[in-house]
């Protein structure tokens, strides 16, 4: 991981610094890993539009990366603590099949990892892009508070609801 003098641990991507140079070869890569872990939740029978998509931190950067790209509908895409990576990309790669897919993002307002502006930023392009967000801030800084699992339990039982 470059921004932490190169300590080697687990990551999505790496992250260069906290400037917006992406390593899109990175993202790209952690992509495909995700697409092929759908492709193979989708053949032991857990058809798409029943999958929520979800992660904190890298994990929200994936998600929203992958999920909004997929090619076939999912039930919803949860992100905290995190942002939209390859904003730019965005509109031209979006997939027409998640184009009203349901997003949860939820952010620390006193998050010391991913600035609460760059959470906001993110948020706004979505919205721009006209996806529907259910956002949500709390409290905190880069973890997950209670109030966030009540709030997101609510979520998934209205976007997984038969």
């Amino acid at each position: 991981m470059t921004i932490n003098g190169g300590y080697v641990m687990p990551a999505w991507f790496d992250i260069r610094h906290d400037r917006g140079d992406e390593d899109e070869a990175g993202l790209r890569r952690s992509q495909a890993a995700i697409e092929a872990l759908l492709a193979h939740e989708k053949a032991r029978g857990m058809p798409a539009h029943r999958i929520v998509l979800g992660g904190f931190s890298q994990g929200c950067a994936m998600a929203l990366l992958t999920g909004l790209r997929h090619t076939e509908r999912l039930a919803g895409i949860v992100g905290m603590s995190g942002y939209l990576p390859l904003a730019g990309t965005l509109a031209a790669e979006r997939s027409a099949a998640n184009a009203d897919v349901p997003i949860f993002l939820a952010h620390g307002t006193q998050d010391e990892m991913v600035a609460l502006p760059r959470a906001t930023a993110s948020r706004d392009a979505l919205q721009a892009l006209g996806y529907g967000v259910d956002w949500h801030a709390y409290p905190m800084g880069h973890s997950v508070c209670m109030e966030e699992v009540g709030d997101l339990r609510g979520w998934l039982l209205n976007v997984l609801a038969p």
